[in-house]
């Protein structure tokens, strides 16, 4: 008989042996096996390539011998068994019951989530839910011939792993790294691999700090339920530094929450109690609406940066629904701000921020094309009641503003001979404000504002006989707008940006308040070039030409005088990784007025980016001395574990590094480490000059989280 059938008939043999006869189809259990006989005592034995399937579970041997007056599997190895996807043992012989849910096993190996081993002499199954080891190896280290030592391990007399919780119990655990002892546990509980969310302790992290000194943190995390959780950490440092923090979370049927807080008592502050506090949500709501929030307070403008929270020197707590289809916007947010930062007084900044959005873009029509429509309104309030400018920041200290406006906006596009593309575009504004408490703009004013251009393309097109691309395009559009002269204040069109998005807009102001005004012809020429091997340059240049100066932008953003400055772009990406941007603009005597590059070379081994900004200085923009900065960050790959990391700040203005950081990252298939040395060198009233050394170790295997990296590789 050829082995198939043989193998058929056997499984057929072995269900009417071995399965009871009260049992569901479902619930029987199937073998095939090579060959098979029975004894005289009428028990079975199959050998070669043994197969077992029943409920899940699947066992893979060398022969097994099924006493039915026993009910029990007597096996010989090499074993194979897979409960589930999660769990694997494997073991020399066994002696299991016939639905493989309770026996013994010999010199075996428990394998979880395909990370995590537990070695054992003898591991025995108790009711298909526990699984019970002896003088137990457990690791998640590649261990080899030439080094049998895994780089760290936790020897315990005995583990019961309880299938169903996902929980692993050590009896008498010690931890050790290298094969030296380093920690004793009389009990141990940890998370299997499989469990994501489970009450019990995580990772310490060390944090060193030339203000708080070495520290050591030690994070609790408890679940409430299926759908909350709360995390605990302690934070102690050897410069009387004790903080506590601590993080919730919940999620609900329609969205989810995160609340994130902490209380500090250090030296830095002597007497006082240090906080923070951060809470963020987001909902669905009915209609394909959606609701989000943020909340942050802090103690003081130094906290953050002493504890190692993300720096911010303006806290905005904001509210905001919103509903995005296609053809329509809706969006309104509520904004509270503090600021922080120093020299800043909160009663003369605008505290309160209201805005109310609505835009519905149309199709078609009388005049075809594209037209949209916005309704916005918007408010913010200072604390001030003072209307005269005390501070001399140009705004009146108390001032409260309330704008409501109407905007209609048209585009059409025509396919003219010789390739070329003609379009007619415009827009047209009003706008009504009511300014209280300010001694220039107090009252109501309305304004009304257009403007209506009509614009040339003419794209040439090449393709090379090698595959390469060419597009060069020429560009001229001419604008008309009312002169006019602006009778509201300006508080959101203050910092202008001139470049490739904008150089044929309408309005180059990013706000409101101001609009662009006066005749004008924007010109523009591109260049691109595509090549098949995966390497691509465009290049732009453009002008603004006024019909008249009406001197509404600052010199900074390039578009003041009759003659805007040259822009300037270029974009190159190579196929090997390389990428470099850069944006300039320029005047007739090629004076650099701004100036940006930025670079990304991205390759296997190593990585490098960075940019270069300089700024030049205006007093109309704030800022009365230029900037001259470069940051650059680094990683290299020494060996297929080992990264280095580097990065820096430097202000050449200044003439001083800004800050600077190196890191060393260790990765392999059972640990995950992270050292990190940063310096931030400049200060101010509130924040001084701090140094800070982080180390953080995750065990790969016990629901760290970390992702492993590459395993070790054996000599032999």
């Amino acid at each position: 008989m050829s082995p198939a059938p043989l193998r058929v008939l056997l499984a057929c043999l072995f269900l009417s042996l071995a399965a009871p006869q009260h049992s569901a189809a479902q619930d029987m259990a199937a073998l095939v096996a090579d060959t098979v006989r029975i004894d005289a005592q009428g028990r079975l034995l199959a050998t070669g390539g043994v197969e077992v399937f029943y409920q899940g579970r699947t066992l893979r041997a060398q022969s097994i011998l099924y006493d039915r007056t026993l009910d029990k599997l007597f096996i010989t190895g090499p074993i194979v068994m897979e409960d589930g996807e999660a769990a694997v043992l494997v073991a020399s012989q066994a002696e299991l019951s016939a639905d493989l849910s309770e026996g013994i096993l010999q010199s075996a190996r428990l394998v979880l989530n395909r990370e995590l081993q537990l070695a054992a002499n003898q591991v025995q199954r108790i009711g298909g839910r526990y699984t019970a080891l002896d003088n137990v190896v457990a690791s998640s280290c590649k261990v080899c011939v030439d080094r049998p030592t895994p780089l760290w391990e936790i020897r315990s007399r005995r583990v019961i792993h309880d299938q169903q919780e996902r929980q692993l119990y050590f009896d008498h655990a010690q931890f050790r790294v290298a094969g030296l002892p380093v920690l004793y546990f009389p009990r141990l509980r940890m998370p299997d691999p499989t469990l994501k969310r489970t009450s019990g302790f995580l990772m310490p992290q060390i944090r060193t700090t030339s203000g708080l000194g070495t520290g050591i943190k030690l994070p609790y995390f408890r679940t409430l339920g299926p759908y909350r959780d709360l995390t605990i950490t302690p934070y102690l440092s050897t410069k009387s530094g004790r903080t506590l923090e601590l993080r919730y979370r919940q999620a609900f049927a329609t969205g989810e929450i995160e609340v994130n807080g902490g209380l500090s008592r250090d030296r830095l502050v002597p007497g006082e109690t240090r906080h923070y506090l951060t809470a963020t949500g987001s909902f669905d709501l009915p209609r394909d609406f959606r609701l989000t929030f943020r909340g942050e307070i802090v103690s003081d403008p130094a906290y953050l940066l002493d504890y190692g929270l993300p720096v911010k020197d303006r806290l905005d707590s904001r509210i905001e629904i919103n509903r995005i289809r296609r053809n329509e916007l809706i969006s309104g947010r509520l904004i509270g701000i503090k600021s922080i930062r120093a020299g800043e007084v909160n009663s003369t900044l605008p505290t309160i921020v209201s805005d109310l959005t609505f835009y519905r873009r149309f199709s078609g029509g009388p005049l075809g094309g594209v037209a949209g429509l916005r309704f916005q309104t918007h408010s913010h309030y200072r604390s001030s009641t003072d209307p005269a400018d005390l501070n001399g920041d140009g705004i009146g200290d108390g001032r409260d503003v309330s704008r409501a406006s109407v905007r209609l906006d048209w585009r059409r596009n025509w396919a003219l001979p010789m390739g070329m593309v003609g379009t007619v575009l415009g827009e047209a504004t009003a706008d009504t404000y009511t300014v209280q408490q300010d001694a220039v703009f107090g009252g109501n004013h309305a304004r009304l504002h257009g403007a209506l251009a009509a614009e040339l393309r003419w794209p040439w097109a090449k393709a090379g006989a090698n595959g390469v691309g060419h597009v060069i395009e020429p560009v001229v559009q001419l604008v008309w707008a009312a002169k006019g002269t602006e009778t509201v204040p300006n508080e959101d069109s203050l910092l202008v940006e001139f470049d490739q998005g904008n150089l044929f807009a309408l309005n180059r102001f990013p706000g409101s308040d101001a609009t662009e005004r006066g005749a004008r012809m924007n010109l523009g020429l591109s260049y691109t070039r595509v090549a098949p091997t995966g390497w691509s340059l465009s290049t732009a240049i453009g002008r603004v030409l006024r019909k008249e100066d009406l001197g509404q932008f600052s010199t900074a953003s390039g578009l003041d005088g009759i003659k805007s400055d040259w822009l300037a772009a270029a974009q190159v990406n190579l196929a090997g990784g390389l990428g470099l941007h850069h944006r300039m603009l320029f005047d007739d005597g090629l004076a650099i007025t701004k100036s940006e590059t930025r670079f990304d070379l991205n390759r296997d081994k190593y990585g490098l980016a960075g940019s270069y900004v300089w700024v030049v200085a205006d007093t109309d923009e704030e800022r009365p001395d230029a900037i001259s900065e470069l940051a650059v960050d680094g990683r290299y790959k020494m060996t297929e574990n080992w990264t280095a990391k580097a990065e820096a700040r430097y202000d050449f203005e200044a003439d001083r590094a800004n800050s600077a950081g190196l890191g060393l990252q260790f990765r392999n298939e059972c640990v995950s480490l992270d050292l990190s040395l940063s310096r931030r060198f400049t200060s101010s009233t509130s924040v001084k000059p701090t140094t800070d050394f982080g180390l953080s170790v995750d065990l790969v295997g016990f629901g760290s989280g970390a992702a492993a990296g590459p395993a070790r590789a054996c000599r032999r």
